[in-house]
C-alpha cells in the first residue's frame, strides 16, 4: 500500500498495480526484450499478432499472439516494427509490456532535442529553475499516440502543464491533479477559451509508455483532442523537472515527488504556477485569456 509522508508539498508514493492486462508481476514471471512486426491488432480481445525476431536463449523467430493494454492495441499499426518486453506469466499467458514503435526518425528528433535540453540545463546551472515570467524550455517527447511533440506544436496557444504518473495511488496527489486538469479543460471550454492545450508529463517514463498513457486517458474518459500525455527518455524528463522545479526520485519502489501546475501564455511565457494538487480549476481558467472576438 502507499507509504505517504507529506511535508509541505512533498509526498512519498509507492506505485500501485500494473496498468497492463490482468495479473501482477511475480518472481515466477519470465521477462525478455522483444523486437518484431505487428501483423494484426484485435481491439475486442486486446491482443496483437506479432512476427517477432529471435529471442536468444528463449525462443526462435515466430508469429505469436500477445495480450496488451487498451492503449497499445489502439496505437498499433499493421506493419509497424516495435520493441517491447515479453512477459510469460505463471499461468502461461504471453503479454507484451513497455511497447515502443521502432522509428529512427522520431527517435533521432527526440534524442537531438534531449541533448540540447541537457546542455541548456547544464548551462543554466543553479538558475535552471524557470521563474514565472520566463519562457517554456524547448523539448521533444512522445505523446500517448507515439507522435513526437515539441512546444512548436502549441505555438500561438495557451498551455496548462503538470507532471503525474499513472500508478500513483495517493488520491490527493496525481489522481486529484488529473481530475483538476480535466475540470479546467471542461470549464475553459464552457468559458469560451478555445485556444488552450493541456499537457501532463509523466514522472515515471520507464513504466509510462505511450500505450500506458493512452490507456490511462481512455479509462478516465479524458478528451485528448486538446489534452496530451507525454513520455520519453528519462534524462529529458529529469531536465524538465529541474527546469520546472519539480522533485521526483525513486527510493526503491517509493516515488517521492512534488506536484506543480503551470499556465503558459500563447508566446510561451510562464504566467502562473500553483504548487500542490489542491489548486482551483476556476482560478486557472480566470487567468486564461479569451480569444479576441
Amino acid at each position: 500500500m502507499a507509504a505517504v509522508s507529506f511535508l509541505l508539498l512533498f509526498s512519498a508514493c509507492k506505485p500501485g498495480g500494473s496498468a497492463g492486462p490482468a495479473g501482477t508481476e511475480t518472481s515466477k514471471e519470465k521477462r525478455y526484450p522483444l523486437t518484431g512486426e505487428i501483423i494484426k491488432a484485435d481491439p475486442e480481445r486486446l491482443t496483437l499478432l506479432v512476427k517477432h525476431d529471435e529471442i536468444p536463449g528463449y525462443m526462435p523467430p515466430m508469429t505469436m499472439e500477445f495480450s496488451v493494454t487498451l492503449g497499445d492495441v489502439a496505437n498499433a499499426r499493421e506493419g509497424q516494427r516495435i520493441r517491447a518486453e515479453l512477459v510469460e506469466r505463471e499461468d502461461g499467458e504471453f503479454v507484451l509490456e513497455k511497447i515502443w514503435p521502432v522509428d529512427p526518425v522520431a527517435d533521432a528528433q527526440v534524442g537531438t532535442a534531449g541533448g540540447a535540453l541537457r546542455q541548456d540545463t547544464a548551462i543554466r546551472g543553479r538558475r535552471a529553475y524557470r521563474e514565472v515570467g520566463e519562457n517554456l524550455p524547448d523539448f521533444a517527447l512522445y505523446d500517448q499516440t507515439s507522435k513526437v511533440v515539441s512546444p512548436a506544436r502549441f505555438r500561438g496557444k495557451q498551455v496548462m502543464l503538470n507532471f503525474i504518473y499513472t500508478r500513483c495511488p495517493v488520491a490527493t496527489m496525481c489522481p486529484l491533479a488529473t481530475a483538476n486538469m480535466t475540470a479546467a479543460q471542461r470549464k475553459a471550454r464552457e468559458a469560451g477559451v478555445t485556444d488552450v492545450e493541456f499537457i501532463s508529463i509523466t514522472l515515471d517514463p520507464e513504466y509510462d509508455t505511450p500505450g500506458v498513457l493512452l490507456t490511462y486517458a481512455k479509462q478516465r474518459g479524458i478528451d485528448t483532442g486538446n489534452f496530451s500525455f507525454l513520455t520519453g527518455p528519462e534524462s529529458a524528463i529529469k531536465d524538465l523537472l529541474t527546469q520546472f522545479g519539480v522533485i521526483a526520485n525513486f527510493d526503491g519502489s517509493i516515488l517521492q515527488h512534488t506536484v506543480s501546475t503551470l499556465l503558459i501564455d500563447a508566446q510561451g511565457k510562464i504566467i502562473w504556477r500553483a504548487d500542490g494538487s489542491q489548486w482551483s480549476p476556476d482560478e486557472f481558467v480566470r487567468k486564461m485569456k479569451r480569444p479576441s472576438s
